[in-house]
């Protein structure tokens, strides 16, 4: 057809391994694929009150080391074993960045992190990481941006969060809807429930929608809908929405919509105006409240790395300093350990006064 009318704004068009290419290459295994339903289904009963731990989302902001990745996975595959009892720590594996303007898009989009976009390689370390972290057993959680990404990677994830900037998407709502992961809808950036509640009413039922399938074929997904979406509270708008009023005041706008009672608090972004010091913070107050008695709190998230802060992205990656953040800065490992140790600490005898299903 005339280039004079079609892809007037297209340099050019690289084709991409389909899914089930990608898949044949770096398969499942079947130990790996228990581990995944089983940390799935602990997902699930935490959120249908069938288990009285939290779990919590931790990890770094963005995977752009995949060596410092499997590092941070070996100290949280250990940590988990020790607060098992109380916490279900899932590792933050982010490969995906929304951008409000341009930067860096994440590791799938551009893996050498030198605006070559080799996506064709991010998707294969992606996939990569993700089967070494499920081998070790670690539950993992992913953010979905790119509405075709899941078919390449969704049957490593355990759970997955809609941001704030697409939980008002029509496509990320119809995408979660037919996730097989439970799926956080954030509030909105200006701090507001209704984009995140709105959300969850809507992925809950069926829907009808354009995607590619395993074999890269365009196709209509008819979907059953997502039972298990709730809302995460990362503030906004220049206030925090984590403690007690704000949670209190979550809890009766979920009650009027009619959805379940479930609350993960994201412990960074709006809730520590991007301070990490602020983190530990935001966690303890969260903690503090299940253990006076609150019912609603079902999970935590940290954005923490091997190192502290963050670092601006060098025109030669090399240059780079080994596990700190090229995104949002985040809390060091000694001080992500202390968190998770306190909170399992002064929650133990406390957990079973939470209310369960008779």
């Amino acid at each position: 057809m005339s280039n004079r009318i079609d892809n007037i704004n297209v340099v050019s068009q690289d084709l991409l391994p389909t899914p089930a290419e990608v898949k044949r290459a770096l398969p499942l295994s079947t130990k790996a694929e228990d581990a995944v339903i089983a940390n799935r289904g602990a997902v699930r009963r935490i959120l249908n009150r069938e288990d009285p731990r939290l779990f919590v989302v931790m990890g770094p902001c963005s995977i752009h080391d995949l060596e410092a990745a499997r590092e941070y996975a070996d100290k949280l595959s250990r940590l988990s074993e020790q607060v098992s009892d109380t916490l279900l720590l899932i590792m933050r594996v982010y490969f995906e960045k929304p951008r409000t303007t341009i930067g860096w898009k994440g590791l799938i989009n551009d893996p050498y992190l030198d605006d070559s976009f080799h996506i064709e390689k991010g998707l294969y370390m992606a996939r990569e990481l993700l089967i070494h972290l499920t081998d070790l057993g670690l539950p993992t959680a992913t953010e979905a941006l790119d509405p075709i990404m899941p078919q390449y990677i969704s049957d490593l994830i355990t759970w997955t969060t809609i941001g704030a900037r697409t939980s008002e998407s029509q496509t990320h709502r119809e995408m979660a809807s037919g996730l097989s992961t439970a799926v956080g809808f954030k509030n909105g950036t200006d701090g507001t429930l209704n984009v995140a509640i709105n959300a969850l009413q809507s992925v809950s039922h069926p829907h009808h929608f354009l995607g590619i399938n395993q074999d890269g074929q365009c196709a209509v997904f008819h979907t059953r809908g997502n039972n298990y979406g709730h809302i995460v509270l990362r503030g906004g708008g220049g206030q925090h929405n984590y403690d007690s009023v704000s949670v209190r005041t979550c809890e009766k706008e979920l009650q009027k919509a009619g959805l379940p009672v479930n609350i993960v608090v994201d412990c960074s972004h709006g809730n520590s105006n991007k301070d990490p010091k602020l983190q530990p913070l935001v966690a303890d107050n969260c903690v503090c409240q299940v253990v006076e008695g609150n019912q609603s709190i079902v999970g935590l998230m940290l954005e923490s790395n091997l190192h502290w802060g963050n670092q601006p992205l060098a025109k030669n990656p090399s240059q780079l300093k080994y596990g700190v953040s090229i995104t949002d800065a985040c809390i060091d490992w000694p001080t992500t350990e202390q968190v998770i140790l306190s909170a399992h600490d002064k929650l133990q005898g406390h957990l079973k006064k939470r209310d369960m299903p008779s």
